[in-house]
């Protein structure tokens, strides 16, 4: 499967099946999270990995929209270690955007590995830092739900509808 076609076939799946997700699929997906870039390679990110009932339940405390999944990632990111951008005396920096990068590796490695996921940020990320009892210093970005997709689970009809690209495309 070519990068686009992956790309294509990734959607957000919002129901899944209680199917348990293998060890060695959810180990092969941690790894290739593990391989993406970040801000100055500092790798600032935190992945919770969400399988214990006590978790889930917390998660589903958080949130929504867990959708049924059996696992659900957490990515957060720690300040200390953060790349912060300069000139800026604002604190801008780059930790949403390191999740973000990891994240998207996530969910392209889950496709390649026959699961599904959901980004998700319908939660209050204080919240969750207090329900988690997350160090000071992290801040959660996402959300991810991980499994097996099932039959309801299929990507909603407004999925395939695109702007053209003139639209989002702006040459200076």
């Amino acid at each position: 499967m070519t990068f686009k076609e992956l790309a294509a076939a990734r959607y957000s799946v919002k129901n899944y099946t209680d199917q348990p997700v293998e060890e060695e699929k959810l180990q092969e997906i941690l790894k290739v999270a593990g391989i993406a870039p970040t801000a100055r390679n500092a790798q600032a990110i935190r992945i919770y990995v969400l399988k214990s009932e006590a978790a889930m339940e917390k998660a589903k405390a958080v949130t929504p929209c867990i959708f049924g999944a059996p696992i659900c990632l957490m990515l957060a990111y720690n300040e200390e270690e953060v790349f912060f951008y300069p000139d800026e005396d604002n604190g801008v920096n780059s930790g949403a955007e390191d999740c973000s990068i990891v994240a998207t590796h996530i969910m392209f490695e889950a496709v390649e590995q026959g699961l599904g996921t959901c980004w998700v940020n319908k939660f209050s990320p204080s919240e969750a830092k207090r329900v988690f009892e997350l160090p000071e210093k992290e801040h959660v970005v996402l959300f991810m739900p991980l499994g097996y997709a099932s039959e309801k689970g299929k990507p909603l009809p407004k999925h395939t509808q695109k702007k053209p690209l003139s639209d989002i495309v702006i040459e200076l």
